[in-house]
């Protein structure tokens, strides 16, 4: 939250997004939306981008009355294949006795955050709502040695009764839908630095479960519409590089794709290519719009590395040309010529999206690219 730390995240890109997008983005990649030390990152594999629509960002801050993003949210909403779903990752006001301005910088965020052009739009309108982060919630009424004696004995039932979250949920109709998997790790917060030592400084802060995961699915969408399962929720001690312990969860989402609207599953347009290019006649894209599909002219196909982060990030591209004696057939031919590890994507102009993808291929020649 300093100045020069500020000054620096506008003009460098943080570390934690190189590592992520060096690791994970040569399996696909889908936003990001960054505000201070708040950042989120939404991956999915390729296979997946065509049915990933409506992606949008926003940014909410809190911190100083709303001039400062140390404290706030991000988030990122999209439709998955027909369903609508958003990642809100927030990071609320510390302090023991803080919960109702916890709850008061929830709602705000909840109610600036507003999507355009969409049938949900406040994050509560999603089929399936994500909220996660630095929460700060505290442990209340019970003392320094009794918390530490809970957690040594591993007795967490006791602490849950007086965690700030789980006791908001009662009264706070805003949390009404949340869920949380139970808390059978030790409280996250606040370590030395370096250490797996609850903090000996002069503070002597009382250890609490400042770092969740929680999900909502709305109420009023159709029964079965979305599943949600929890595999697992756990923190990582091993991490010693803060004064917070990592928390992370692993879920699966099954989604109904078998009855309108929800039918999603056939992508808007498929491209076909090679495995591998060969010679300047292997450099052909063929693809097939679906019969529904509201082309535009300004559609082109973009030539992307693996690995890329955004829909302009490509080599290269030409315009999905439709010619007026090709009014009738649903295939059509692009030529392209390239070099190294690709992957075709056709961008929609009126979708402002991806609506088909290849899979990665490769190419064996040196090329130039032809538009």
């Amino acid at each position: 939250s300093m100045i020069n730390k500020r000054l620096k995240d506008v003009l460098f890109t943080d570390q934690w997004s190189e590592v992520c997008m060096e690791r994970l983005s040569p399996f696909g990649y889908v936003t990001s939306q960054r505000m201070q030390g708040l950042l989120l990152l939404v991956f999915a594999k390729y296979f997946h981008l065509p049915f990933l629509r409506g992606v949008q960002t926003e940014t909410t801050r809190t911190g100083l009355g709303g001039y400062w993003g140390n404290k706030g949210g991000v988030s990122a909403r999209m439709s998955v294949f027909g369903h609508t779903i958003c990642f809100l990752n927030c990071h609320l006001p510390a302090h023991m006795e803080n919960s109702e301005q916890r709850m008061e910088d929830f709602e705000s965020i909840l109610q600036q955050q507003q999507f355009e052009g969409q049938a949900a739009t406040g994050v509560l309108d999603h089929d399936v709502v994500f909220w996660f982060g630095d929460l700060n919630f505290r442990i209340d009424d019970l003392d320094m040695q009794v918390v530490k004696s809970a957690i040594d004995n591993n007795k967490f039932p006791m602490l849950w009764e007086k965690d700030q979250l789980n006791m908001a949920k009662d009264s706070e109709t805003v949390l009404e839908g949340f869920q949380e998997g139970p808390l059978k790790f030790s409280p996250t917060y606040k370590f030395d630095v370096g250490t797996n030592t609850y903090d000996t400084s002069g503070k002597k802060r009382k250890p609490a479960w400042t770092d969740r995961i929680l999900w909502r699915l709305r109420a009023t969408a159709p029964a079965g519409a979305v599943l949600v399962t929890q595999h697992c929720y756990r923190s990582h001690m091993e991490y010693t590089v803060s004064d917070h312990k990592p928390v992370s969860s692993i879920f699966t989402l099954q989604v109904r794709l078998n009855r309108f609207p929800y039918k999603v599953d056939i992508p808007l347009v498929t491209l076909i290519v090679e495995d591998e290019w060969n010679s300047i006649a292997d450099a052909i894209a063929k693809f097939k719009m679906a019969p529904n599909y509201a082309r535009s002219s300004w559609d082109w196909i973009g030539l992307y590395k693996v690995g890329f982060k955004h829909h302009k990030d490509y080599v290269g591209y030409v315009w999905a040309k439709q010619e007026e004696a090709d009014f009738h057939r649903q295939e059509h031919q692009v030529i392209w010529m390239c070099s190294g590890d690709f992957i075709l994507g056709y961008y929609s102009n009126n979708m402002s999206t991806l609506v088909g993808v290849t899979e990665p291929f490769q190419v064996i020649i040196t090329l130039a690219l032809l538009s």
